[in-house]
């Protein structure tokens, strides 16, 4: 499948402008400016240690920018705590599975709908009145996002013991139950087979066709990059270094020299 191009004129949903993180002494961001447009998958890609994650923890309000401006539509999000970025109507998946032991597929899914639940003292008096319409709603969502990754056999079982590939999936439903507009996937595909990944990247595509999604991608499969992303952003030591296509942008000398430490030059 062939990345599409993007319309250059579609809505920017979120920009990082000249954005820096420091570590103590680590400058982990030096400058790094990023525009996302509205329905696209954007790409992140570079070698570990490059600043991706560092990228998210700002954007999602873990580590903001020390330097620079985050903005998603009309709102900063540099002084917004991570709930509050979340309400904003950004969610995220994280590098490694973060999944709740010891409970089933549909609580940990549930979770992902904490932004809309209001619980109080009046509502728990007037459940049958009041707090049962809500919690059916919230469980509506979630069923409707369990049929959407097709995760119906697991649904009861304990994320303990399904395997990772479907871990991974449960997490991606916790972030689509949030109903957000803005999804950010740290590395959806780590640990993968080649299977799996194929699964993965259908639901991704699915998720993004029914939800009206807007994707910011951290992925080291550069197949997968190259398969669903319309253009892509490259890391190296905490600067950006190339921008572009797909396909263009992992063939520029400066990436390639990123990933393997040199470029010969063809003339030799």
């Amino acid at each position: 499948m062939q990345p599409v191009v993007p319309d250059g004129n579609r809505d920017i949903v979120l920009s990082c402008i000249d954005i820096n993180r420091w570590f103590g002494g680590l400058h982990a961001l030096k400058g790094v400016s990023i525009d996302i447009r509205r329905g696209e998958i954007l790409g992140l890609v570079g070698p570990n240690g490059s600043g991706k994650t560092t990228a998210v923890n700002a954007i999602t309000g873990f580590f903001p920018p020390q330097k620079g401006e985050i903005r998603f539509g009309n709102v900063q999000l540099n002084t917004l705590k991570p709930h509050q970025v979340a309400q904003q109507g950004i969610a995220r998946t994280f590098q490694n599975v973060a999944l709740f032991k010891g409970m089933s597929v549909l609580d940990n899914i549930l979770l992902g709908r904490h932004n809309f639940m209001k619980p109080s003292v009046i509502s728990a008096m007037l459940y049958w009145w009041w707090a049962q319409k809500e919690e059916v709603a919230n469980r509506d969502k979630v069923e409707e996002i369990i049929d959407l990754l097709q995760l119906e056999s697991v649904r009861d079982e304990m994320v303990d013991v399904i395997p990772l590939g479907t871990q991974k999936r449960v997490e991606l439903a916790r972030a689509l139950v949030a109903e957000p507009s803005f999804l950010i996937l740290d590395e959806p595909m780590a640990g993968m087979n080649q299977e799996e990944k194929e699964y993965m990247v259908r639901f991704i595509l699915d998720a993004q066709e029914a939800l009206g999604l807007t994707i910011l991608l951290i992925e080291h499969h550069m197949d997968v990059v190259t398969a669903i992303c319309d253009r892509l952003v490259v890391l190296n030591n905490g600067e950006k270094i190339k921008e572009g296509l797909p396909n263009e942008a992992i063939s520029d000398p400066a990436v390639v020299a990123a990933y393997i430490g040199r470029v010969d030059n063809a003339n030799d």
